[in-house]
């Protein structure tokens, strides 16, 4: 993990204080885990706590007050995290996509994407508010369309002043409890991605997330119908929302891998624990489960770690883009397989409703169901296998 030093402002994390900070939280997560899937509300403890340390700043610069942390720094910190309870990780993790895209991408290649000034003052004030607490989401998704950008039907239009968007999103992971939107919208052809606040007139939640696994992301409908101001726009030009998706995969793809990787490693110590009590550690094929389910588990950590250390030292490359795909694959299939594997080494008792590794097979069979599903990176690897371009060359958009 990179490391990095020099004076703190008070009340915020270095990156090694912050991993420390995730792993001694993480028992604490655990601790209410059980409740909130049950009730499928928002872990305001969670993220009581996740504030007070600091983490919410993780992903920006220290010269705005928060840890500075890279990729591989962030993927460290997602798997203890979801360690705890993999609902908050996941929130934490979409809200780590905001500011990591915007804290990473270097000044030079936004100016090359033609980016203005401007856009550099709201950038920072944006992740100050993150350093200072804020939290943000992502509503990216939509039915019918699901992940796929070109697909989506929300549209935006320039106005007197600003931005007037309009439609409807699913999957908002934090809805009406985040301090401000990532908002995927179009304009023709254009897709452009806006930061929407919260508290303005015209967004309305619609809790219709009752899910199988990840029940506590409050992961429901929104409406909107706002109008936003002028520098709202990320990156201040229109139409990069498909260009970012391709070449900076990890956004969209690999944060999620770190979660996962986390949740799988958690099946394994849960079936550990309640193995050893009930005294099933003399079975020899208990045992050779939880041999494989732990030689898996840290295998697809190594991949989310290889994966993010690429992107820390060369984000957007062809080579770094197929370690991306390759981490959200292995984390999403790897944490349904290990979980599957560890309730059935630890047999029905461990099946019971409000048992952690009931929870944990439930949270982990979601892995390949997020963008992109398991599906589409397998068909995405597959493609890069053959020497063909994955992006440009497939029939149906990826994005």
């Amino acid at each position: 993990m990179t490391l990095r030093s020099g004076a703190e402002p008070a009340g915020t994390v270095t990156v090694e204080p912050a991993l420390a900070a995730a792993r001694r939280l993480a028992p604490e997560f655990a601790g209410r885990a059980a409740e909130s899937d049950r009730t499928g509300e928002f872990p305001v403890a969670d993220f009581a706590d996740l504030r007070a340390a600091g983490l919410l700043g993780l992903m920006v610069p220290e010269r705005l007050g928060g840890a500075g942390a890279g990729f591989a720094d962030y993927a460290e910190v997602a798997m203890a995290l979801a360690a705890g309870n993999g609902a908050t990780a996941l929130i934490f993790n979409m809200h780590a996509s905001v500011t990591g895209a915007m804290a990473l991408t270097d000044d030079s290649i936004a100016r090359a994407l033609g980016v203005p000034e401007s856009y550099f003052a709201m950038r920072d004030r944006v992740l100050t508010a993150a350093a200072g607490g804020a939290l943000y989401a992502v509503a990216m998704s939509e039915r019918g369309a699901g992940s796929r950008l070109s697909e989506i039907a929300t549209t935006y239009e320039k106005v007197d002043g600003g931005w007037h968007i309009a439609g409807a999103k699913a999957f908002c992971s934090g809805a009406g409890h985040a301090d401000a939107y990532l908002v995927a919208a179009r304009a023709g052809d254009k897709i452009s991605q806006f930061l929407v606040p919260a508290g303005i007139p015209g967004i309305t939640v619609e809790e219709t997330w009752d899910a199988l696994g990840m029940r506590a992301t409050c992961s429901h409908d929104i409406q909107l119908d706002v109008v936003v101001a002028e520098d709202a726009l990320i990156g201040g030009i229109e139409g990069l929302g498909v260009l970012l998706a391709q070449v900076m995969p990890q956004w969209l793809v690999a944060s999620y891998a770190g979660v996962y990787a986390g949740v799988a490693q958690a099946a394994v110590d849960a079936a550990a624990t309640y193995v050893t009590a009930r005294g099933l550690a003399k079975l020899p094929a208990v045992r050779a489960r939880l041999g494989r389910a732990d030689a898996a588990a840290a295998a697809a950590r190594q991949v989310v770690l290889e994966a993010a250390r690429r992107v820390d030292s060369a984000p957007g490359e062809p080579a770094t883009n197929r370690w991306v795909w390759r981490a959200k694959l292995i984390a999403g299939q790897t944490a349904a397989e290990v979980a599957a594997s560890m309730l059935e080494a630890c047999g029905t008792g461990a099946s019971r409703r409000g048992h952690p590794l009931e929870r944990l097979y439930r949270d982990a069979r979601c892995g390949s169901l997020q963008p992109a599903t398991s599906d589409v990176c397998a068909d995405w690897l597959g493609m890069a296998a053959l020497g063909l371009d994955p992006e440009n060359a497939a029939q149906v958009a990826r994005w």
